[in-house]
Parts: structure tokens; sequence; C-alpha cells
């Protein structure tokens, strides 16, 4: 039976009950918990410093809807969906449910703001640009990369099954994070030399990184401003979900500080999302009001790209699509 109009709509409307109570489970580590043995209400609540009653109804809400499965004698077992909030999985969405939970979820309820002034609401909520904000909120800035490595983890091994980073002798990875894209990169290609740039205060989190990983040897961390300048000495520049954080005048400094340094046989290497024509389901095009009222940036189509590359003394050469949301986005001098 088809489901009708005002049934999907209200499922759509009220989709922040589950989403805050997806947020509540991971802040409290409730998975964590389950998965060391903490089964019931009473027992998680006492490890928590939570409500038991109160406890038990976010969990029986959780349950219905695949994450966790409440037993007959009312303990709590983990599903495959919660298993995924566990701090310590492979692939773990624990960090990304916080965030989102905390400066977005406060952000996104100012999204009209945004709308009306085309401000970025960020900034007038919390007093400063995001990565600001970020860089004086060390915990806030983990849970951010650890964030980034769920929402994107599976965009890295979409992006090396399709694009060929062998042809390169030093990769650069600008605005590189905490280093776990380069650290997959490395891995894969045993003969290519890395260098990361990034803020300052973001070079401690990515030479860990790189160091666990044992790959800080083949790699030059550079501290610095792109909007300033960009390190030379690299055949290629790869910027994964940077330039869509700015607006064109941002974006296009940005890639012209790179165009001074980029060598003859060079090539610029964006991975984002592209905004696709048509009304399709399109994650890139939800994204995007996040780029509006966090950052400030944009999603692009990929006229939009032709013209920011001319803008900076590029030209776009080709897109390399993925099975994902990304595209690998090359450029080469004009």
């Amino acid at each position: 039976m088809t489901e009708s109009a005002e049934n999907k709509l209200r499922t759509l409307i009220t989709s922040y009950w589950r989403t805050q109570a997806i947020y509540v489970a991971a802040k409290l580590g409730l998975a964590d918990h389950v998965a060391a043995g903490l089964e019931t209400a009473e027992k998680l609540a006492a490890a928590t410093g939570t409500h038991a009653p109160s406890l038990y109804r976010l969990l029986r809400a959780l349950a219905s809807i695949g994450i966790f499965s409440e037993q007959p004698d009312r303990s709590f077992q983990l599903t495959p969906m919660a298993d995924c909030l566990r701090g310590d999985h492979d692939s773990s969405l624990r960090s990304l449910a916080t965030m989102l939970g905390e400066e977005h979820y406060v952000c996104y309820g100012h999204l009209i703001d945004g709308i009306r002034t085309g401000e970025i609401v960020f900034d007038k909520l919390y007093g400063a640009p995001i990565f600001e904000y970020l860089a004086k909120h060390p915990e806030q800035a983990r849970t951010f990369d650890e964030a980034m490595v769920g929402v994107h983890g599976q965009e890295t091994a979409a992006m090396l099954s399709a694009y060929d980073f062998s042809g390169f002798g030093t990769l650069a990875d600008v605005g590189g994070g905490n280093g776990s894209l380069l650290s997959s990169v490395l891995a894969k290609h045993t003969l290519l030399k890395g260098m990361l740039v990034d803020r300052p205060d973001v070079i401690p989190r990515a030479r860990e990184r790189l160091t666990s990983a044992g790959l800080v040897d083949r790699c030059q961390l550079v501290a610095g401003d792109f909007f300033a300048a960009v390190p030379a000495g690299a055949d290629a520049y790869l910027m994964r979900h940077i330039i869509h954080d700015w607006d064109d005048p941002k974006s296009t400094l940005i890639l012209k500080n790179i165009r001074r340094v980029l060598p003859a046989h060079g090539r610029v290497l964006l991975v984002e999302g592209i905004v696709e024509p048509g009304n399709a389901p399109s994650f890139v095009k939800s994204l995007d009001l996040t780029m509006l009222i966090m950052p400030g940036g944009k999603e692009r189509t990929v006229v939009e790209y032709e013209r920011l590359f001319a803008a900076a003394g590029l030209r776009l050469d080709r897109i390399v699509p993925t099975d994902s949301d990304i595209s690998v986005i090359e450029a080469v001098a004009a």
C-alpha cells in the first residue's frame, strides 16, 4: 500500500525527535555501555548519571526505530545501527551524532534567520566563525575531526578506487585536518610523499594521526593560512570538502594561492559533491543548507566550478565520479 503524502510529510516534520534521541544516546555513550554488559536502564542510568525511568523511555523509543532492541525482561541489546554508535566501532558515527546534535542543531533552529538575511548563523550565535571557534575549543575540535571521519569515511575508499594517485611524486592535502585522508592515500601509494597544510592548532592532531599510522616520515606538516599562501613543492594539491566551506571570493583566493605554486604539470583536485539538475533526492542539496548557515560556503554545479577555476587562472580538465556522493574535480593551469 502506497504511503500517503500526509504521512510522508508527518514523518519528515517529526524527524528531529529521532535525531535528538540519537544524539543523547551518542553523548551518553549508551552503545559502549551496553556492549560492556550494562543492559538495563537502571545500570545504564547509574553509569551515566541519568534518571532511570526517563532513560528507559529513551531506549524504548530508540528500539522502535531499530537502534537497540528491547528484550522481554526490559533489558536492551545492540542492533547493527546501535553498534555504529560505539566509540570504538570501525565506522563509528558517535561523534557525528554528537556534533550534529549540538552546534549544528542549534544553528538549524535559526535556519530561517539565514534564509531571511543571507548572514552566517553560526557566527552570530557563537561569536566567531566556526573554524576560529574550533581552534579555541579543543574538545569540540576533536569531535569535529572524528565526525568528519564518520561522515566522509566511505568517501575515501570510493575516491581511492576511482582516482589513481600513482602518477604524482608529492601530494599536498590543503586543509587536511587530522590527516585521516592523507594517511589513506599514502598507505595505498607507498612511493608517494605527502604534505599536509592546515592551521597551527590543527597540525598536532595531524601529527598524532600520521605518527600512529607510521607515515609521518613520508609527510611534511606545514602550519599556515591558505588565504595567505600555499607552500610550493607538490605535484598535486588536494582539497576534500574545503572549497565548499567558503563563498566565491574566498574560494577564489585559495585557488589563486595554489595556482601561484602549481607546477606546469600540476593538478588541483577538489573532492566535492556536485549539485545536479532535477528533483531527485540529493544529499548534496541538503548539505548546501549546512554550508549556508555554518561556515558560509556553498555546494556548486559544474558550471559554477568552471567559473571558480577561471577566476583563479585554472581550467576544469575532467570530473571523475565515484561510488559515493563525491567526485574528484580535476583542474589544470589555464
